[in-house]
């Protein structure tokens, strides 16, 4: 029999992969905790809010994760602007490939109902866009790029893997992933 921590993280790992695949509104409870293969009555233990406490360790748990890829293809590729831009678009690509085409990203998916979550679930989507673009633009000033500069690249960046994650679940091709990347070096050409 699983340990109830065992159950808690297999209901945040399942809610987190329904949410990139569906979305919040269409993933139910019931369709969690079946999936999951938690108990319903340690479901109410670990989650008192329910769904809503749910969905913010899960955006928890995906932030984490995101933060640290960031993190890594960073620190391989320190002061290398163009291969710091080939490597996040590389990894983002793999990933939609690895899942099929059936992951888009957390954030993107509830911050697309914000209307329908309620304050705490948005303030936690903003952060992580806030978190992994700051990331994105501590490289850049790593590689020299003025502060405002950094920053407004690493705004570009991040808009353009979201909306790459859009349109490669659609087309069902990493082919977007590769052409943002020529595109954004072109922006990332070290300072003269």
């Amino acid at each position: 029999m699983p340990r109830k921590t065992d159950a808690r993280a297999r209901a945040i790992a399942t809610a987190e992969r329904l949410f990139r695949i569906q979305g919040y509104t269409a993933t139910g409870l019931t369709q969690i905790i079946e999936e999951s293969g938690a108990p319903k009555g340690s479901f109410y233990f670990h989650f008192r809010r329910g769904k809503a406490q749910l969905a913010e360790e899960a955006i928890d748990h995906y932030v984490a994760g995101r933060i640290a890829v960031l993190r890594n293809i960073s620190a391989n590729t320190t002061g290398d602007a163009l291969n710091f831009v080939h490597q996040i678009f590389s990894t983002f690509a793999a990933e939609m490939v690895a899942s099929d085409f059936q992951y888009g990203c957390l954030m993107q998916n509830l911050a697309n109902e914000l209307p329908a979550l309620d304050t705490e679930l948005t303030k936690r989507v903003a952060r992580g866009f806030v978190d992994s673009t700051e990331i994105v633009a501590e490289h850049f000033r790593g590689c020299g790029f003025a502060p405002a500069r950094a920053s407004s690249t690493a705004a570009a960046l991040v808009a353009a893997l979201e909306g790459a994650r859009t349109i490669a679940r659609l087309e069902r091709t990493p082919a977007v992933f590769e052409a943002l990347a020529d595109v954004s070096c072109q922006r990332c050409q070290p300072p003269e």
